[in-house]
């Protein structure tokens, strides 16, 4: 049984080692509003639903070759708006790690001041997502920045005041991109046991999941080398991200094929924490917890 179609990706909970770098950098740089500080976890968000929590532990370290974090991945709703984006890290200086056009999305690619990676892009619309066989296409391209930042001249032309304001209310988490220690272990989690559809292999090291025909909601891959352990506890980088369904019915459904593969599960705030076979964390809640 397949994951309910409107399945989206939620919230995602990462570790940080200094508010005082991590807070400027997500509000200034990349355009979030501190939602609430709750002792020592930030909710950070666009202005309704949180979509970043950050937890301080100055101990944490950044480990290297672990699972875990690739990136998450801020989508803006439109072109527009990823090119008042890019505009705003060009005059903050912020430094961008890299820029791709996917075919079905355009992207930038940065990391906060732990290391932890980011993607901000904006999706084609669906009718322009090129198909081979039925089976969506994607692919790493040059990134036309003039071509983007082109979608300014004509709010210039009228007028329009380009000032700042930070991300747009109806930003949300499109994705999330995971280190996984062994890909076909991993692919057979998501798709066989939580019930998303395989998108596509990048090579033999990655693969992408989604619901609902979307390009994909879950990136996997083992570029921090097959076999790679989980991060020792108290690291920077992810906690748990959300899984969000529809409905009490879907979320249940859900909870059942996790019981009959066997996979342990415990009950966290409004949903249920688990594990993948990397130990990348999970909450599954319903839409509106």
């Amino acid at each position: 049984m397949n994951i309910h179609p409107d399945t989206k990706i939620g919230a995602v909970h990462l570790t940080v080692s200094d508010f005082g770098r991590s807070l400027p950098y997500y509000q200034h740089n990349i355009g979030l509003k501190l939602h609430r500080l709750e002792g020592d976890v930030a909710y950070l968000g666009a202005g309704g639903r949180d979509l970043l929590a950050l937890k301080e532990l100055r101990s944490a370290l950044y480990p290297q070759r672990v699972t875990g974090l690739y990136h998450f991945a801020i989508l803006v709703p439109s072109r527009l708006e990823l090119a008042l984006t890019l505009k705003h890290l060009i005059e903050t200086e912020t430094r961008i790690g890299g820029a791709s056009d996917h075919l079905v999305s355009e992207a930038l690619y940065l990391s906060d001041p732990d290391g932890n990676g980011i993607e901000i892009y904006r999706d084609r619309p669906r009718h322009e997502w090129p198909l081979l066989g039925g089976q969506i296409q994607m692919d790493t391209k040059q990134f036309d920045v003039e071509s983007v930042l082109g979608e300014l001249h004509g709010l210039t032309v009228h007028g329009r005041d380009l000032t700042w304001n930070g991300l747009h209310p109806d930003t949300t988490i499109g994705h999330i991109h995971l280190h996984v220690s062994h890909l076909p272990e991993a692919e057979a989690f998501y798709t066989q046991v939580l019930g998303f559809d395989l998108i596509m292999h990048y090579g033999p090291s990655a693969a992408f999941v989604s619901a609902g025909g979307y390009h994909h909601h879950i990136g996997l891959n083992t570029w921090a080398g097959v076999g790679a352990p989980p991060p020792p506890p108290g690291s920077v980088g992810l906690d748990w991200y959300e899984i969000v369904l529809p409905d009490e019915e879907a979320l249940a459904a859900t909870a059942v094929r996790l019981q009959n593969a066997h996979i342990p599960t415990e009950q966290h705030d409004n949903g249920l924490f688990l594990r993948d076979p990397a130990q990348n964390g999970i909450v599954l809640r319903k839409m509106g917890d």
